[in-house]
């Protein structure tokens, strides 16, 4: 093969490629509340349903076509793994509600979209952790509804290539890194934590 039909296919794997892993923009987005009312709740209940009508895959891929890829746990039910993490994220964010009216926070995730093995062994710095869920606040004690059901995303950079190793030396994982930054979200939705609300542009999905 000539070095310039070489060239022109090395050239068009790595087009192809590019496509492939694709990009865009994803930010952490939701309506945040009023302090005022967020500062009378305590919170009584978690409730995470993670619907089994989303799809789940385990492909070998760069970017499976899924709603739900997550490998960090051993090989089981994916959407029993999900609630956990997500029930975790959602209880520390909402640690700080001291009030006295008891509420249940429920959660309905609609999408989360870790990295697979394969991405995160990409040498170079991209990839996105996307979480996003609704969330609905109610009355722990009559049921009323206080929040209706309102669209939360909680999307964030992951990590890959070498700086994925060096987390992961530091005992940095998925699983934290995600738990983290719902936590931090639902907190910032809630008005009891910073406001982190923002967006980002990078490769991956």
């Amino acid at each position: 093969m000539s070095l310039t039909r070489r060239a022109a296919l090395l050239g068009l794997t790595a087009a192809v490629l590019s496509a492939c892993v694709g990009g865009g923009t994803f930010m952490t987005e939701y309506d945040r509340l009023s302090p005022e009312v967020t500062r009378t709740w305590r919170l009584a209940e978690v409730r995470v349903d993670v619907p089994r009508s989303l799809v789940v895959s385990e492909a070998k891929t760069l970017l499976p076509t899924a709603d739900i890829v997550w490998r960090e746990d051993p090989l089981g039910d994916r959407y029993d793994q999900v609630g956990k993490i997500i029930e975790a994220a959602v209880l520390r964010g909402g640690q700080g509600l001291r009030g006295s009216r008891p509420v249940i926070i429920s959660i309905t995730v609609t999408r989360f979209h870790a990295l697979t093995f394969e991405a995160e062994l990409r040498d170079q710095d991209w990839g996105v952790h996307n979480v996003d869920f609704i969330a609905q606040v109610l009355d722990a004690r009559s049921g009323e509804v206080l929040v209706p059901a309102t669209t939360i995303r909680a999307e964030t950079p992951a990590y890959s290539g070498e700086r994925m190793r060096e987390a992961r030396r530091k005992g940095i994982t998925q699983k934290s890194m995600i738990t983290n930054h719902v936590a931090n979200t639902v907190a910032g939705w809630l008005a009891i934590g910073q406001d982190n609300r923002g967006e980002f542009s990078r490769q991956g999905n």
